[in-house]
């Protein structure tokens, strides 16, 4: 089998993305698959560079967040930002970046697993660890019986469970994690999954970021998503209407 590396929601973190290639079995393994939402925060630049050297063992999946940015620079995006580094971050992007991330695909399929950033149906549906396996029905309606395995990311928090005796694994984020500190991926190899937390000094990345982007709001951020967890908690309270609609 495979020995496959995710890497979801790195959110444009330069020194949180550095620290996760950094671990061994990241380095060693054969794929890297980035499950979406790759650059849309405070270095997209230098996050999207880094991640094109990693050649052909990197596997690009998009999210919505690079859909958003892709439509931002080409001014075709009508709907109110997600959030204020958004429309900064496009602006950053150079034109060869905008055309790696526009034709991306929403959903990669190795073996029997398949990869996706949010569902295989849509790059932004909300489905949460507790969601009622009859949420989960309707996600997975039309999915392929040969597909065991559903990897995803979107709501930042890693977690693992069976759904009609089919693996759901949520890799988490690299750089906005939510539950617990620290960037999150997963690790998928004939041996089966795990969960994994890589050691980033959160202190030292923020002071990185403030000196070496330059998006106006980088201090406010790095307060909001480096030097403070949101709880697992807080985060499900806030998802929940959204699962359930």
């Amino acid at each position: 089998m495979t020995t496959v590396a995710v890497l979801a929601d790195i959110h444009g973190v330069l020194p949180a993305l550095e620290a996760v290639l950094a671990e061994k079995d990241v380095a060693s393994a054969d794929v890297i698959v980035l499950a979406g939402d790759i650059a849309s925060g405070p270095q997209p630049v230098e996050t999207l560079d880094l991640l094109v050297s990693l050649g052909e063992r990197a596997v690009w999946v998009r999210g919505n967040a690079d859909r958003e940015l892709v439509e931002m620079r080409r001014g075709t995006y009508t709907a109110e930002p997600p959030d204020a580094v958004s429309p900064w971050a496009a602006e950053q992007l150079r034109p060869d970046q905008v055309e790696l991330l526009a034709p991306l695909p929403t959903t990669v399929t190795i073996g029997e697993m398949l990869f996706c950033h949010a569902t295989p149906r849509d790059d932004e549906e909300m489905v949460l660890v507790d969601s009622p396996i009859s949420r989960w029905a309707q996600v997975f309606d039309g999915l392929p019986g040969e597909v065991r395995t559903v990897v995803c990311g979107h709501t930042h928090m890693p977690y693992a469970r069976l759904v009609d005796r089919r693996m759901v694994v949520n890799a988490g984020s690299v750089g906005m994690p939510y539950g617990a500190p620290g960037p999150s991926w997963a690790l998928l190899s004939e041996n089966g999954f795990q969960l994994r937390r890589a050691p980033l000094d959160a202190r030292r990345a923020a002071d990185r970021i403030v000196n070496e982007s330059t998006y106006p709001g980088r201090e406010e951020w790095v307060a909001e998503y480096l030097l403070q967890t949101y709880s697992d908690t807080e985060v499900l309270e806030v998802f929940r209407p959204r699962a359930e609609s």
